[in-house]
């Protein structure tokens, strides 16, 4: 069996998780910010991923193994959500009303998304820590012939 492949399998994933759990981080960190001085407002990212094997159905044929490919980032999109409009009269940044307007991030489902990449990254870590013991003991069974 080829270890190798199982390493870099666990690795494409921790990266993509750490890529997630970084960009939870920027928007958590932009949630409170207003409009810059341009008038553009921070839109809230996600990170879109992808298995590496082409297509499913390629997973089912002979020779499965050689169609993993883990998983690769396909890119960072910009979610499409309103502002959220807090009441702050003494802000420099209000309208007449007293309205500032905050980016649209929401800290539930930013918190959620964070502990959902933690677990993956554990779970990848764990896998690779599976795959190093099982070519540990692998290679011990071969040297004591």
């Amino acid at each position: 069996m080829d270890y190798s492949q199982a390493f870099e399998i666990s690795a494409s994933g921790m990266t993509v998780e750490k890529l997630r759990i970084d960009v939870t981080a920027v928007n958590i960190a932009n949630m409170h910010s207003t409009a810059a001085a341009d008038g553009t407002l921070f839109r809230p990212l996600r990170v879109v991923s992808r298995p590496g094997a082409s297509t499913f159905g390629s997973l089912f044929q002979v020779g499965v193994v050689n169609g993993l490919r883990g998983a690769q980032v396909f890119g960072l999109e910009e979610l499409a959500v309103a502002p959220r409009m807090v009441y702050e009269p003494g802000n420099p940044m209000a309208d007449d009303k007293g309205m500032v307007a905050l980016p649209g991030v929401d800290h539930v489902s930013e918190m959620v998304n964070l502990i959902t990449a933690l677990r993956a990254y554990e779970a990848n870590v764990v896998a690779m820590n599976a795959a190093k013991t099982m070519a540990v003991k692998a290679l011990e069974i071969g040297g004591s012939q």
